[in-house]
């Protein structure tokens, strides 16, 4: 497979995991939340509180959607192992670093305003430990594609 090709199925992925996230966060979420409010009034207080926050949590996946889409253009224009990738490899660790310590947070922070339920807290930590592996895998990444940018700089040198 050639870098143009292996560029486009990236940009592909990357609009199809767009596009679910836009359909998980701005329509199952709400829906999910009316129904949960219709069948349980007593939660209603929690609707808004808890839709708001799921959006802010929604906006660093967006925008590290959008540096997964510069790496497979750089992909696409045969720059793989350069600097650029491995900065924004390191923007994608950054961003789902800080995404995962809000999550957790904020759902301390509805816990402890009882507007959370200790089962759901003792989920969302399935979901912190998602976004620490994304962290890990994307650091380690940055390291390796700054590594190869380095050797393959090296080699370009060498005659």
């Amino acid at each position: 497979m050639n870098q143009r090709k292996l560029s486009a199925w990236l940009k592909g992925i990357v609009i199809g995991i767009g596009l679910c996230g836009l359909i998980v966060f701005f329509v199952m979420l709400p829906d999910y939340g009316d129904s949960l409010h219709a069948s349980f009034p007593e939660f209603g207080a929690w609707h808004w509180p808890w839709m708001i926050f799921l959006w802010c949590t929604s906006v660093p996946c967006f925008i590290a959607l959008f540096l997964g889409w510069k790496i497979a253009a750089n992909i696409g224009r045969d720059r793989s192992f350069s600097v650029e990738n491995a900065r924004l490899l390191q923007g994608i660790a950054w961003l789902a670093a800080g995404d995962t310590a809000f999550f957790f947070l904020g759902n301390v922070v509805l816990f402890f305003l009882s507007m959370n339920h200790p089962g759901i807290l003792l989920i969302s930590l399935l979901i912190c430990f998602a976004g620490v592996a994304v962290t890990v895998a994307a650091v380690c990444l940055s390291h390796l594609v700054d590594k190869a940018a380095d050797l393959q700089e090296q080699s370009d040198l060498t005659i």
